[in-house]
């Protein structure tokens, strides 16, 4: 296989991709909100200290980011 045919054969695979559908980016963005909530409720109620309402809110985005993935996966494997 030449070079050539592995830059189509990428270009091809990577418009097969699916668009990101609104009802997804509307979650996202309210994930995103409520993250940031997260941290304001740990800073400013709790009054916890600012770098531990900051680890705190992210280790909450990577426990979220971390069932995504394995939802996305998931769901990809069953088509």
């Amino acid at each position: 296989m030449s070079v050539d045919q592995e830059l189509i054969f990428a270009r091809d695979k990577a418009d097969s991709a699916e668009p990101v559908s609104t009802a997804t980016v509307v979650a996202y963005a309210i994930l995103g909100a409520l993250l940031f909530g997260w941290f304001l409720y740990g800073w400013l109620v709790l009054q916890q200290g600012f770098i531990d309402s900051v680890g705190e809110a992210a280790g909450a985005g990577s426990a979220l980011l971390l069932i995504v993935a394995i939802v996305g996966s998931v769901r990809r494997s069953r088509r």
